[in-house]
Order: C-alpha cells, then sequence, then structure tokens
C-alpha cells in the first residue's frame, strides 16, 4: 500500500454472503512483523470470526499449508521483483505455478493471483513487464488446468487514474493506457477475470480535510454530493473512487469487466499530518464499510454490481516502514487483542452503525455519546499517547494556544474527572473549536483526532463552537 492521494487495508475475511445481490467482505493478511501469531492460530482467528476469506502478499509454504482443509478462500500474490522472469521465461512460471499453487490446491482453496502489487508505482519499474507476466502465469496455471478455477489480475493504486472528480470524469493516466492498462483489460476479459484496486479515502480525506467532510469519508449521514457529469448522487467517498474507476474503464469500453476492491482501510494512529488518523474513526470507515457493502448491492454508477472488499488489515505490523499509519491499520493487535470492535458477521449489519470503540478504549476515562450532530466534529486526546506528549500538548493549547480551559481548573465544571486525558481532550477541542475546526488544527504532535461525536468525561459536555 503507498499512500499516494488514493492507494487502501486487510479486513476479517469474511465474505459474509447475505444475499445474492450483497456484496463479500475479506481480510488482508500481511506479515511484516517480528510479533504475530503463528499461521495455524491465524486461522483459528479467522474462522473465530465467521470469515472466510483472505488475501496474502506471497505463496509462503507454510502459510498456505495452515489454510488447507480450512474452508477459507486465499487470494495469494507473485511479487513485483519477481515480474521480469514472469515476463521473460514461461518455464519460469510454469515452475512456480507448480511449486506454489498446483502444490497446495484444492486442499488450499486458492481462487485468484494478485500478479504483482501497485506496480505502476513501484519504484523499481516493473510496469513493462506486467501484462507478459499475467500472461505467462494464466498460461502456466491452463497447462496445469487451474485456470477456470483461478482467475489472475494485479491491484491498482487509485494513483493510476489522471481524473477522479467528478466520479464521472474518471480516466486512466495518457501514458498507461496503451502499453499496459487496455492490454491487461483485455486479458481480464478474456479470462473472466476482475480488476482489482487498492481504494483508500483516507487518503483523500487527511490531504483535502479542508474540502472533504468527515462524514462523507465515513459514510456517515451528510447531504452528499452531486456528480455535475452524470447526476448521480454520492453519499460517501468510497462509491465515488470507485465509480471514478468504472468510469474510466468505459471510457475505454471496458464496461463488462467487474472491480474487486483488493485493499481499503483506515489507521488507528497515524502522524501529525495524518489528520483523520485514530480509533474511532478507523471504527466508523470499517464498521460502516462492512455494512455498506454486506447491506446493499452496488455503486450508483453500478447498482446491480455486487462488490467484494479486502479490508487492509488483519494486523497491525510493527516492521513496516513509512509513518506511523503503516504499522498501524489492523483489526487486531499481535495478541489477537481486537483495536475496535466492528461487526464482522452478517446479522451485525442489520444494527445501527456505531463508532464501535468500547468504552474502556477511546477515549480511556470518558465516553463518546451516541447521540449524532450531523456536520459536527470534536477534538479528543488519544489515551494511548505518551503523558509527557499530552501534557504537552495540554500546556500549548492553555497557553500559547489560546485555548479557554477556565473549565478545567479546580471546582470548575470539567475539573472532574481529574485525569491528564481528559482536560487535555477538553484543552484540545477548545483550541480547535476556536481555530474554527481547521485542517491541522487536532493533532497537538499526534496525540489528538477528531470524532464525530460529541464526546463526555462524567457531567462535563464539550462545546462545538466558539
Amino acid at each position: 500500500m503507498a499512500p499516494l492521494a488514493f492507494s487502501f487495508f486487510f479486513l476479517l475475511i469474511s465474505f459474509f454472503s447475505s444475499s445474492s445481490e450483497a456484496g463479500s467482505v475479506g481480510i488482508n493478511y500481511g506479515r511484516i512483523a517480528n510479533d504475530l501469531p503463528t499461521p495455524a492460530k491465524v486461522v483459528e482467528l479467522l474462522k473465530s470470526q465467521g470469515l472466510s476469506r483472505v488475501k496474502l502478499y506471497d505463496t509462503d509454504a507454510t502459510v498456505l499449508s495452515a489454510f488447507a482443509n480450512s474452508g477459507i478462500k486465499v487470494v495469494v500474490a507473485m511479487p513485483n521483483e519477481l515480474l521480469s522472469n514472469a515476463a521473460a521465461d514461461q518455464s519460469f512460471t510454469d515452475a512456480w505455478v507448480k511449486d506454489n499453487i498446483a502444490s497446495h490446491y484444492p486442499a488450499t482453496q486458492i481462487e485468484a493471483i494478485a500478479v504483482g502489487n501497485e506496480v505502476f508505482v513501484d519504484p523499481n519499474n516493473t510496469t513493462k513487464f506486467l501484462v507478459a507476466a499475467m500472461k505467462n502465469v494464466h498460461a502456466s496455471l491452463t497447462k496445469s488446468s487451474l485456470d477456470t478455477n483461478i482467475k489472475i489480475s494485479s491491484p491498482i493504486a487509485l494513483s493510476a487514474l489522471q481524473s477522479s472528480f467528478p466520479a464521472s470524469s474518471g480516466s486512466f493516466k495518457t501514458e498507461l493506457v496503451e502499453p499496459v492498462i487496455k492490454p491487461m483489460l483485455d486479458l481480464l476479459r478474456q479470462t473472466g477475470s476482475y480488476l482489482m484496486v487498492n481504494a483508500y479515502p483516507f487518503f483523500a480525506y487527511s490531504a483535502n480535510a479542508d474540502k472533504i467532510s468527515l462524514e462523507y469519508a465515513l459514510f456517515k449521514e451528510n447531504a452528499g454530493v452531486v456528480d455535475s457529469g452524470n447526476g448521480l448522487k454520492y453519499t460517501n467517498l468510497f462509491d465515488a473512487q470507485i465509480d471514478a474507476v468504472f468510469a474510466a474503464m468505459s471510457a475505454l469500453q471496458y464496461t463488462d469487466v467487474k472491480i474487486t476492491v483488493s485493499e481499503t482501510g483506515w489507521p488507528s494512529a497515524g502522524d501529525s499530518n495524518e489528520i483523520g488518523a485514530g480509533p474511532e474513526n478507523a471504527a466508523e470507515y470499517n464498521g460502516n464499510l462492512v455494512r455498506r457493502v454486506l447491506g446493499q448491492s452496488g455503486t450508483p454508477l453500478r447498482p446491480n454490481d455486487s462488490l467484494d472488499v479486502f479490508l487492509f488489515a488483519l494486523f497491525n505490523e510493527n516492521q513496516k516502514t513509512g509513518p506511523t499509519s503503516e504499522r498501524n491499520y489492523g483489526l487486531f493487535y499481535p495478541s489477537e487483542k481486537k483495536v475496535y470492535d466492528i461487526p464482522l458477521k452478517a446479522e451485525g449489519v442489520t444494527e445501527a452503525p456505531s463508532s464501535g470503540v468500547e468504552k474502556s478504549q477511546v477515549p480511556a476515562s470518558g465516553e463518546v455519546s451516541t447521540t449524532s450532530r450531523d456536520g459536527q466534529t470534536w477534538c479528543v486526546a488519544n489515551g494511548g499517547a505518551s503523558e509527557e506528549k499530552l501534557q504537552n500538548g495540554l500546556n500549548y493549547a492553555c497557553g500559547e494556544g489560546g485555548a479557554d480551559c477556565s473549565a478545567i481548573q479546580p471546582d470548575a465544571t470539567c475539573y472532574n474527572p481529574n485525569t491528564l486525558e481528559a482536560h487535555a481532550s477538553y484543552a484540545f477541542n477548545s483550541y480547535y473549536q476556536k481555530k474554527a475546526r481547521a485542517a491541522g488544527t487536532c493533532d497537538f504532535g499526534g496525540t489528538a483526532y477528531v470524532v464525530t461525536h460529541p464526546p463526555k468525561y462524567g457531567s462535563c459536555e464539550f462545546p462545538s463552537g466558539y
């Protein structure tokens, strides 16, 4: 996953099929960490959650063996570094399919192969190898009589689009169309496969928080956006992003090729400039996404096409490089404890959307009201931040920042509960509201994040404006 203006997460693998028209939800199982459970324990975790679909980033033999006879469908991957060899020599893909696919199938229910990942933004310039590699992998599957049951595709990032707003104007980058997009879509059409798309509304929101409402990004109630090109109304950013890809394919006359969202998610923590990262927003996004996917068929542009989605990710991965968010997309900690609680079974989607954050989590000493106030946001402290950072943020807000901290003084209305997190939350929110909720005014060195429900600590209610 690359934080390139529109790239997205592992999900708990349950393609909980609620009806033939509904989509399915699966999860990405990445392993860039040194503290994860064994693959056998991961299989049990997924089964305990009622999950039946998973996407991997390689063909590790131990992992594939663990999924044997589990009833869980698996998407595997050929890493980008193998594309040049795969493109140059079909004997290479013959051996690769024999050793990594045929040796595990059908005990391990491999359903698809992702040939490369976000190849167009690979710094090693592997784009030129992609289509040839995909063709050779498919030919090798055919030799082994596996082509009917195992599809091939290649996940693309939304940065492959030249235009994405409004969604109806979606188009692929000109330099990609003839060399790779058309040949790839031809192959997907010929083999009855689908285009894998990594879509992350988080990146779009974080970079444009002054223009995109948080409610629109989190599938919450909002006024919606009417597409000026076709008049369709969008009530969430995710649908608009996917329809931009559909529009781009339609412009090239590939209206019969479907899409699977191979990654999407929202980080539960991030750096100070990663606006919107936080456990409450992550729970809102992923929980509401599950409800949306399992509760309706398609997008405004393709209302009759069900949408299959793989959430990113199963675990927080402590050895991933890059910004803090990269290590905090997981639904589970390596201990197998949930980072936040969201519905993962079909019956869960019938329940009203909620934050999914337990009262013992965020905020740790307060609670989030279930009363929604449309269009309003608040700023709260992250209870997981260090005391030193919280104290520094509190000192800045009440001092140089000019926040109104009179209510958290001794004997004042919001002095109790007398905890650093509660006082910091009040001060952070005062500063945030004073600054008219402008982008970047709720971070305090990465110790704060925006929420869409009014926070409440004890009997202290936070104002939503000054």
